[in-house]
């Protein structure tokens, strides 16, 4: 049995918006997120820049108990999901509840409990450890709190592929739906880990901007760019078995059609050069489709801001689109969002949603220096009206992890 497969909701917390609305409006505008890191003192550190959350206080959002209970990156998961779920207007049941699956990854899982929680053992001793470190550290806490809150039965899974975990969640729950193996998925990304030893990890890898100027730090495909800005949130989507969405009489925003998955076996942090893994799951996720390259009208990009992802991830759709490579539109959220790490492959495919059911692309910001290796259409600066009936989401982690979604208009 394969069905086809929707998308009948959608939730997002991110740092430019704490719902979908706040977000896709901000995006269309051009608004950073990117400024001065406030969760801590980052005075001594080589970054000092982030794009956090902003007027984020969990009790706006989730009751007292809640919210105690839930580390930050759970709490992101619980809130999107929420939004998801309710846009969708799906009823969960007794009778239907173990048809429901939860699939939301995470890169990092709760960092900053594991290093205050450690300080504490190191100053005051074992017995003054959290009694709940450990359930609200683990990263598959995300999936677990959102299933508890929401009453989810069927399948639960945590996917960890570092910056591809949420595209992979995805495309995963995308092909438990389609295989019959469940009607309806709640899916994505979650991240939290603007902490200090977050920035500290990530600056010793030399990947993190330093440019002084946070609005002008993230620059994907740039000639300026140096490195990648740390960012947090969540984006959740609802999947659902099109039979299941148009028996209860959803609203269907967009099909999830293709779905690929590579990885480059190349090297712990650097895409394969020549891009050949990111090609290879955008052709897997064309080819599910049942669609030509030439029919891509646009590509979310990875587009992080490092100089090797820019370049590579440009080679990589060259090699997949051929000729039509010139043609597509490509932006990178990251330019405003920065990176969400776990996150991202979840917030960027409410992007690709979104971009389909109003034909327009937001913009790549900061985009002032020509780079010759970075030759393609990446919509810079300004956003625009574009048809788009096909939709590619692109999600690259460290260990060589690719994964790409396709998205098209409901027909």
């Amino acid at each position: 049995m394969s069905r086809r497969v929707v998308v009948t909701g959608i939730g997002a917390i991110t740092p430019i918006g704490n719902n979908v609305d706040q977000f896709w409006s901000a995006l269309k505008e051009g608004v950073s997120g990117v400024d001065m890191i406030t969760q801590f003192d980052a005075s001594d550190y080589p970054v000092k820049i982030a794009a956090e959350l902003k007027d984020y206080n969990p009790k706006d959002f989730l009751d007292r108990k809640d919210a105690k209970r839930m580390e930050r990156f759970s709490q992101f998961a619980v809130i999107a999901a929420g939004e998801a779920l309710a846009m969708s207007g799906l009823e969960v049941t007794e009778e239907n509840c173990d048809r429901i699956g939860t699939f939301i990854g995470s890169g990092m899982g709760s960092l900053g409990m594991i290093e205050e929680e450690e300080q504490r053992l190191l100053e005051f001793g074992p017995q003054r450890v959290a009694p709940l470190i450990i359930p609200k550290i683990i990263v598959n806490m995300a999936a677990g709190n959102v299933a508890i809150k929401y009453g989810l039965k069927g399948p639960s899974h945590c996917i960890v592929s570092a910056c591809a975990s949420g595209s992979h969640s995805i495309g995963e729950a995308f092909r438990n739906i389609k295989f019959g193996y469940m009607d309806v998925a709640v899916t994505g990304g979650t991240e939290s880990c603007i902490t200090p030893m977050g920035i500290a990890g990530f600056s010793a890898l030399t990947a993190l901007s330093t440019n002084p100027d946070p609005k002008k730090a993230s620059r994907p495909f740039d000639g300026g760019r140096d490195g990648f800005v740390m960012g947090e949130g969540a984006g959740i989507l609802v999947l659902e078995a099109l039979d299941h969405a148009l028996e209860r009489g959803a609203t269907i925003l967009a099909e999830i059609a293709g779905y690929g998955a590579t990885t480059d076996a190349y090297h712990m942090t650097s895409p394969a050069p020549g891009g050949v893994g990111g090609a290879k799951a955008m052709t897997l996720a064309i080819n599910e489709a049942g669609l030509l390259p030439s029919e891509v009208d646009y590509i979310n990009a990875h587009g992080t801001s490092t100089p090797y992802n820019d370049k590579f991830e440009t080679e990589a759709i060259k090699v997949s689109l051929g000729e039509h490579a010139s043609k597509v539109a490509i932006n990178s959220t990251k330019s405003m969002t920065g990176h969400l790490l776990g996150a991202a492959g979840g917030v960027e495919a409410v992007v690709c949603i979104k971009s389909i059911q109003e034909d327009y692309l937001h913009p790549t910001i900061n985009q002032e220096i020509h780079d010759p290796e970075c030759d393609l259409d990446y919509v810079p600066n300004v956003g625009r009206s574009a048809k788009v009936n096909v939709a590619l989401s692109n999600s690259l982690g460290f260990g060589g992890h690719n994964a790409t979604l396709l998205f098209k208009k409901y027909k």
